[in-house]
């Protein structure tokens, strides 16, 4: 009773359907895809703030984590904000100040359980320059 030629979006009889082979591989190409694109798109702050310091990354990798994983995009929002802003770099100059001011005081560090040397501890200031006294008998003026 069937006719002799069936269109092609019609299961044959041997129970093999085409169509659904190839929509079937197009749909996991497609979640396949749409996935990676997720995962790239989340993935966004923690890109941009790679080249940045240290903490601010540490920042936006806990933002975006909590994000994917309690699913409020406003940590991934927040994430995206600190990421785009660049934050001064305060440990760079505090670390060059502490160093000057330790070659100043030719500081050495001291081991745990080792004592400052007492002729170091102990030591007055050199009287043999003139000059400094006077420098500061005048700075007050």
């Amino acid at each position: 009773m069937a006719p002799h030629h069936l269109p092609f979006y019609l299961a044959p009889g041997s129970g093999t359907d085409p169509l659904m082979v190839v929509m079937g591989v197009f749909l996991i190409g497609t979640v396949l895809w749409v996935g990676t694109l997720y995962w790239k798109l989340h993935s966004l702050p923690e890109r941009m703030a790679h080249k940045s310091q240290k903490l601010q990354f540490e920042f936006v990798a806990v933002l975006g984590l909590i994000s994917l994983f309690t699913h409020m995009h406003i940590f991934w929002i927040a994430g995206l904000l600190l990421a785009m802003i660049d934050l001064p770099d305060f440990g760079t100059p505090l670390r060059s100040i502490a160093g000057s001011v330790e070659k100043i005081a030719e500081a050495t560090p001291v081991a745990d359980g080792e004592e400052i040397p007492a002729d170091s501890a102990a030591e007055p200031p050199p009287a043999d320059k003139p000059g400094l006294l006077k420098e500061k008998e005048h700075s007050h003026v």
